[in-house]
């Protein structure tokens, strides 16, 4: 989920059906060099400009659970593991995914891997429907007029994806069981499909091409999701993660208690009249190339390489996992000038209160899961900030004492070899979705009292990251952020959610450099290296693309479930692809990756690796598009996307962020048989085994 303005928390969400041609991937043949290349700063590789593309809310087991890899590859994924079959039926293995509810009622802390009353579910609660019943009616996107006016960043060839704006609600209204998918019913029994992961399109009802629910990915709702014990470490999987809370978590707690009392209704099955999570079990949902599903990603895979060993960098959601993107690192409460501060606790602000932005997941008492204080800030009203409540966000992770901390260092402490968590005494680290400190034009957004402000946001931090190193050696680097331009006109997003050329869903969490004091408040930096999309078509048109760029799509079509669809990332990526591609030196001294910001929920069966007190959380894809590849490789290198940030330090050789960011983690070493598990643990690669130079 996405933080924004609280008067435009209604994203839009985008349906359709259209027709996915197959079309040639490889693009021109290896070519000139680059024109601008020549006076480039020297590399350890032929990779002059490294293209990183970040979708959104996507697991690994979600986009590939089926995939087969070519002859003399392997591939970790539910198919491959027996969980399931070809036609995304239950495998012979299928216990091993099998989901368990438990009862903390009565703890009075955090539970981070309960045992006490955990029971196999007998079939999953009913996944809920989520998203619009009809686009136009509730999007606006009635004509292709309207989808061409709303966003520039889709490919019209091979076939036209704006097409896809326009088209595919649910048919279903409220947050009632998703009758679309097989084994979900408008009647009781609500569910009846097995305890584990299902394919969403396995029926005429819902097909790939349609809007899907979104799941909890929140930070410590991750955590007890993934269930984490040293007591169930094993050779093959040291860290003791058996990922066998999705549901129970799901639907216990969600994501947005915000300090409220849990309703008496409350119900963890949907029952007609009762209050749910909202969601069911909608994390367990998976794609299924093999029928045809996310067809050009498939394409991608199958003609250049990827991973299946990558991670999110930390637990929960969009917020950590792109400022770990940037810094390398989390980032933590402050005066804006390096000093550490307590963040507001139980406190009226300037828009109201009170408001406690300090998290606490430890179950009310009386209630099986139901938390003290977690969510993305409460509003009272439907417009401006006012009646503030709510808003835990917040870990003093120094302190095992604080809510929330305690078990998480305690399962790091038990672990072999122990994992430091990597928390600076005294420092409030921000655990999920907060507004940066800066608005578009570096004004400062903590300080702004402006009521269609929110005082859910983080104060602007001097941290370093990647920009700074990039910028003291001199090496180029832009963040090409969809509809940027039109944020700059509207720093409070009023216009978030609108149909139109003023539409404005670019998404300032997902951009990490705009946290950062000395890039925000410097205008000549900020004007130089934070730009508009349109801005990287020209750039790469007309010879000037720098030599690091970091892309995010709008919400219109960055693929993120309950406002965009997958089909709609692949539009957007597809057009970068094919432009690059179109200019055969730029191509070949170019390397494309396509990841995603983290994975929306969304279960998955890989290993996790715990690197520090954050993360990491579960696989989400990634692939790299460059004349470089070996078309099918898989490397099941353990990475995250500080990999990302090792692969331009090493190709352009230079130092780390910090002493303290993760980059200073060496490249994982294996025992035979295990290429997943790091020997040398805690340790990410660098990426460079995705290449063949």
């Amino acid at each position: 989920m996405k933080f924004r303005n609280p008067a435009l928390t209604a994203a839009c969400s985008i349906l359709a059906l259209i027709a996915i041609v197959q079309f040639s991937l490889f693009g021109p043949a290896v070519g000139n060099i680059h024109a601008d290349d020549e006076n480039s700063p020297r590399t350890a590789t032929p990779i002059k400009h490294v293209i990183i593309i970040v979708g959104e809310n996507r697991s690994f087991d979600h986009i590939f659970a089926t995939y087969k890899p070519k002859p003399g590859e392997s591939v970790s994924n539910l198919l491959s593991k027996g969980i399931i079959n070809e036609d995304g039926t239950p495998g012979p293995n299928y216990s091993l995914a099998q989901q368990y509810s438990a009862n903390v009622t009565g703890s009075p802390v955090f539970q981070l891997s309960p045992t006490t009353g955990k029971t196999l579910y007998p079939v999953l609660p009913a996944p809920l429907n989520g998203g619009p019943t009809n686009v136009c009616t509730d999007n606006g996107m009635c004509n292709l007029g309207d989808a061409t006016s709303s966003e520039d960043g889709l490919s019209r060839q091979p076939v036209d994806y704006y097409e896809s704006l326009l088209a595919g609600g649910t048919g279903l209204s409220g947050k009632v069981p998703d009758t679309r998918i097989q084994g979900v019913h408008g009647s009781a029994p609500y569910s009846t499909l097995p305890p584990g992961p299902f394919q969403l399109t396995n029926s005429g009802s819902f097909p790939y091409l349609s809007y899907a629910n979104s799941p909890v990915h929140r930070f410590y709702q991750m955590w007890q999701q993934e269930d984490c014990n040293a007591a169930y470490a094993t050779a093959a999987n040291p860290s003791g993660c058996k990922a066998d809370l999705f549901t129970w978590t799901e639907v216990t707690v969600g994501s947005n208690v915000n300090g409220n009392t849990q309703p008496a209704n409350f119900s963890t099955d949907y029952v007609p009249g009762k209050v749910t999570t909202g969601e069911g079990a909608t994390a367990m949902g998976f794609y299924n190339v093999l029928e045809g599903d996310a067809p050009y990603t498939k394409e991608l895979a199958d003609n250049y390489a990827m991973s299946d060993n990558y991670h999110q960098p930390a637990m929960g959601g969009t917020g950590l996992d792109s400022i770990i993107l940037g810094f390398g690192d989390a980032i933590w409460f402050s005066d804006e000038n390096s000093h550490a501060l307590v963040p507001p606790h139980d406190q009226m602000t300037r828009f109201g209160g009170p408001v406690d932005e300090i998290e606490n997941p430890n179950p009310v008492a009386g209630t099986n899961n139901w938390w003290t204080q977690d969510g993305y800030g409460g509003f009272g009203n439907n417009g401006a900030s006012v009646g503030v409540f709510g808003g835990g966000s917040y870990s003093n992770c120094s302190d095992p004492s604080q809510p929330g901390v305690g078990p998480v260092v305690s399962y790091l402490s038990s672990l072999n070899p122990p994992i430091s968590p990597n928390c600076d005494p005294g420092h409030y680290y921000l655990l999920n979705n907060y507004n940066p400190g800066y608005f578009g034009d570096g004004s400062d957004a903590y300080t702004d009292t402006n009521p269609n402000n929110t005082p859910f946001t983080i104060p602007g931090t001097t941290q370093r990251s990647i920009a700074d190193v990039l910028l003291e050696n001199n090496i180029s680097w832009n963040s090409y952020n969809d509809q940027w331009d039109l944020y700059l006109g509207d720093k409070y997003q009023l216009n978030y959610g609108k149909v139109g050329p003023q539409s404005d869903q670019y998404c300032n969490i997902c951009n990490p450099f705009q946290y950062q004091k000395q890039i925000m408040t410097n205008d000549a930096i900020r004007t130089a290296h934070i730009t508009n999309t349109d801005q990287l078509y020209k750039d790469i048109e007309n010879g000037k693309l720098p030599a690091v760029s970091f892309v995010k799509p709008s919400g219109w079509v960055d693929g993120h479930p309950a406002s965009s669809k997958w089909d709609l990332f692949e539009g957007f990526v597809i057009k970068i692809v094919q432009e690059v591609q179109s200019k055969p030196g730029l191509w070949n001294s170019t390397a494309i990756f396509i990841t995603e910001d983290e994975g929306g929920g969304y279960y998955d069966s890989g290993y996790v690796q715990p690197l520090d007190f954050f993360g990491d959380g579960t696989r989400i894809p990634l692939i790299v598009v460059s004349p470089y590849t070996k078309p099918g490789h898989i490397s099941h290198a353990y990475a995250d996307h500080v990999s990302l940030l090792k692969f331009i330090e090493r190709n352009w050789h230079l130092g780390t962020i910090s002493g303290r960011s993760r980059d200073n983690l060496p490249n994982p070493t294996t025992a035979p048989g295990n290429p997943y598990v790091p020997t040398n643990r805690p340790a990410i690669t660098d990426l460079f085994d995705l290449f063949q130079f």
